[in-house]
């Protein structure tokens, strides 16, 4: 008899309970798998992420500003610079896989189509286990591997923080941390194209293309998601971006990527901490 798949929800928390980049992102394709498999009639056993997703013993996790310096002009600082992203990455799979399953009846219990978010977000996740893929194997070329670096845990704070609130969730993992990633990718692939490196700037170019549709999945979701508990999308987004995001959203901003996404300049322009654009 043929063992039917894991509900999706139980193959996310599998995810999250992997260690190792190499179990992490083997779980993540087995995730979005599940999406496809006999699921359907199979209740999740298991619907509370841990507090924490498991970590590797390395990168070792420090301040910001201990993270080494990204000038991309030099074999090290391109190393620098392609780790930092890794680290992103890797991140992203776990932010992506604890969207799914942390808020998934939340967004059911709103009237909202949960099955659908749930496997939203599974996709992105894979797609996230695909990017860290990209980026390791160029590491490696570097004769380099995730987890030489330092690195800090920023994102994973974000996340704790707002564990208990979908929207605010919504808000800060896609609409605030991803966006910002559009603001500076360009820039990266620029850099990197004038330091000679087009393979990494070709790698970065793919990553930026699918971010696009993360940020949308989130506004996409995070509209929805406000419509249905009665809140209006854009000044909930302004209260909760400075609740929960305190340094502020400072410019210039990559405006045709964001709008590409669905996000408008009334969604950030106002609230940039650092003046008009």
């Amino acid at each position: 008899m043929t063992t039917p798949a894991p509900h999706p929800a139980d193959a996310a928390i599998s995810v999250l309970n992997a260690a190792a980049p190499s179990a992490k992102v083997a779980a993540a394709r087995a995730a979005l798998a599940a999406l496809d498999g006999d699921s359907a009639s199979q209740p999740p056993s298991a619907v509370e992420p841990p507090r924490r997703p498991a970590r590797p013993e390395r990168p070792i996790l420090t301040a910001p500003g201990n993270v080494p310096r990204r000038r991309p002009g030099s074999a090290d600082g391109r190393i620098a610079l392609l780790h930092a992203v890794a680290h992103i990455e890797f991140n992203a799979i776990d932010l992506a896989f604890d969207m799914a399953v942390r808020f998934y009846k939340t967004v059911s219990e709103a009237g909202l189509d949960g099955e659908v978010f749930l496997a939203d977000w599974l996709r992105i996740g894979e797609e996230e286990a695909r990017h860290f893929s990209l980026i390791e194997a160029r590491l490696r070329d570097y004769g380099a591997a995730y987890g030489d670096l330092p690195a800090h845990d920023g994102l994973w704070e974000a996340a704790e923080a707002t564990a208990h609130d979908a929207a605010a969730r919504l808000a800060i993992a896609p609409m605030v941390l991803e966006a910002r990633g559009l603001d500076v990718t360009p820039g990266m692939i620029d850099r990197l194209n004038g330091a000679g490196d087009k393979k990494s700037a070709n790698i970065l170019k793919i990553i930026y293309k699918d971010e696009i549709g993360h940020v949308a999945c989130g506004e996409r979701w995070f509209h929805a998601f406000c419509m249905a508990t009665g809140r209006e999308p854009k000044a909930t987004f302004r209260a909760l971006r400075a609740e929960y995001f305190a340094g502020g959203l400072k410019p210039p901003f990559n405006h045709a990527g964001r709008a590409a996404a669905g996000m408008d300049r009334t969604y950030y322009e106002e609230d940039a901490a650092s003046g008009p654009v």
